[in-house]
């Protein structure tokens, strides 16, 4: 699956834009990720192992609301912050 990241995760992702990854579920995923890219689970997800408030997960192009959310073959993951404003 493709992997695609915001700007903002840029320098915990060695500037990567997009990478190569496989998982089973956001979870693995999330756990794949801070191998790869070490201390990016904690800008992610929270001590309760939540998302965080201010993080979207797009699985397949619908969002994900918990790491439990499966990850089908063909479907590709964005993660992107939140934008907020007064």
């Amino acid at each position: 699956m493709k992997v695609r990241f915001s700007s903002h995760l840029a320098a915990y992702t060695k500037g990567a834009s997009e990478i190569e990854e496989r998982a089973a579920t956001l979870a693995e995923l999330v756990d794949r990720l801070e191998l790869r890219f070490p201390g990016i689970r904690f800008r992610m997800i929270d001590e309760q192992d939540r998302i965080r408030p201010h993080l979207r997960f797009f699985v397949g192009g619908e969002p994900a609301k918990d790491l439990a959310r499966p990850i089908h073959a063909g479907e590709d993951v964005h993660i992107l912050g939140a934008l907020s404003g007064g």
